[in-house]
């Protein structure tokens, strides 16, 4: 009877799962309107107040968008004083949503990442990942891989998709 051998294992290609950098920590919306009067009026006595009182470590260790949910008209300096506050505690804030919260998260481990040692490689990007993986990380981390990958590939070792051979 014939060895089975595992010629994926035996093979250069190295697999890269965006869900392995995912980072521990809540993500969590913080919405001005109700710190606003009629959630729509900012007026600054009472905002300071409020972000002066407000209990920021509850955030601690946690990935935070600041946001308002209403037609209000914020002025930069409010975001910015709420982040004096929440920066000792939140480990990334951002304005907007979870969606382009977890798209600056993965901007910033993207640009980390260490592409040379892709140099020359048959790379698979890995697919289906449970965490929420946003789709600009896959576009973020194939714009970097064409400049050191032999080739790409998206899927599972047993099923790809090719994407990109160097010439």
């Amino acid at each position: 009877m014939k060895e089975i051998v595992n010629k994926v294992a035996q093979s250069k290609l190295i697999t890269i799962d965006l869900e392995d950098y995912y980072p521990q920590g809540n993500r969590i919306v913080i919405d001005i309107k109700d710190w606003l009067f009629q959630e729509i009026i900012l007026k600054e006595k009472e905002f300071r107040t409020y972000v002066k009182e407000h209990d920021w470590s509850q955030y601690k260790d946690s990935y935070v968008a600041l946001n308002c949910s209403t037609d209000a008209i914020i002025p930069s300096w409010a975001y910015m004083l709420v982040t004096t506050e929440l920066a000792s505690f939140a480990k990334k804030i951002i304005i907007g949503n979870l969606k382009e919260l977890e798209t600056s998260i993965f901007q910033d481990i993207i640009s980390q990442m260490p592409f040379e040692s892709y140099k020359d490689m048959p790379v698979i990007i890995k697919g289906c990942a449970e965490k929420p993986i946003p789709e600009t990380a896959y576009i973020q981390l194939i714009t970097k891989l064409i400049l050191v990958a032999k080739s790409i590939m998206y899927g599972e070792a047993c099923s790809t998709v090719p994407l990109f051979k160097s010439k």
